[in-house]
């Protein structure tokens, strides 16, 4: 089974503007991304996919590889599923170009998912203990059947715990101990779903909760799920740059 690993990064950003080209550590944090996967060692090839021709300089300068793809590509899906088109492989994974402590033991899980040949489309959740992510909105949430295949995305609190009230802060209730899970958003795809994915139109519920994973359950194309004990940190403004790079020595993998 041929597998790559694919990076979308895009110039724009409204809250971090060009955050794929800022420092993290003496390199862009697109090349430490690009790094982190790359040094994994699991997939055939590691690509940057991007919109930009300073982030594909970027890459190249710090010894990765990018391409180019149509920068009028709606979202990242969209980016990888243009470079996937032309290349022979089977399976597709799509790490965003603004982690860059993704992890080799989160790969693998996400990789062992494809042990069973009924998976066409897969991705990471991480346990939720705290009350205040189960409360945020900018945290989504998952929940899955007896198969470990997704049944919804939410960024609202989910489950709903309808005996008690959860507290606004703290530990979460015992009742939702192990049970409330966090989506990571890495995901592997054989590469007929990717394709499929993308040609189909959005889903009311992606346009109301802005999650574009549920285009795939709105169309019948099951998500399965590999939980892991580490959640993967996704640098979204300069203040989650500078945690990163507060602890670099330590975190960096």
């Amino acid at each position: 089974m041929k597998t790559i690993a694919l990076l979308p990064a895009r110039m724009g950003s409204t809250r971090f503007p060009a955050k794929m080209l800022a420092d993290l550590a003496g390199k862009p944090l697109i090349v430490r991304s690009w790094e982190a996967v790359q040094s994994s060692g699991l997939f055939e090839e590691v690509l940057v996919v991007t919109d930009d021709q300073r982030i594909l300089e970027a890459v190249q300068l710090h010894g990765g590889r990018a391409v180019m793809s149509d920068p009028a590509h709606p979202s990242g899906s969209d980016r990888i599923a243009e470079v996937a088109t032309r290349m022979a492989v089977d399976v597709i994974v799509n790490v965003q170009g603004d982690e860059p402590l993704t992890s080799k033991s989160s790969l693998q899980a996400l990789m062992r998912c494809f042990d069973d040949p009924d998976v066409q489309v897969a991705s990471l959740m991480c346990p939720v203990e705290q009350a205040e992510d189960y409360h945020n909105p900018n945290v989504v949430k998952v929940v899955c059947d007896a198969r470990g295949n997704a049944l919804y995305f939410s960024r609202a609190p989910l489950p709903f715990l309808r005996d008690a009230q959860v507290p606004s802060t703290g530990p979460l209730p015992a009742a939702l101990a192990g049970v409330v899970q966090q989506h990571i958003g890495i995901y592997a795809y054989r590469k007929a779903s990717l394709l499929a994915f993308t040609a189909l139109p959005p889903a009311p519920l992606e346009s109301i909760e802005k999650l574009e994973q549920l285009r795939l359950l709105h169309h019948g194309i099951p998500i399965r799920m590999a939980e892991v004990q580490e959640k993967s940190i996704g640098i979204d403004t300069p203040e989650d740059l500078a945690r990163v790079l507060a602890n670099w020595d330590e975190s960096k993998r």
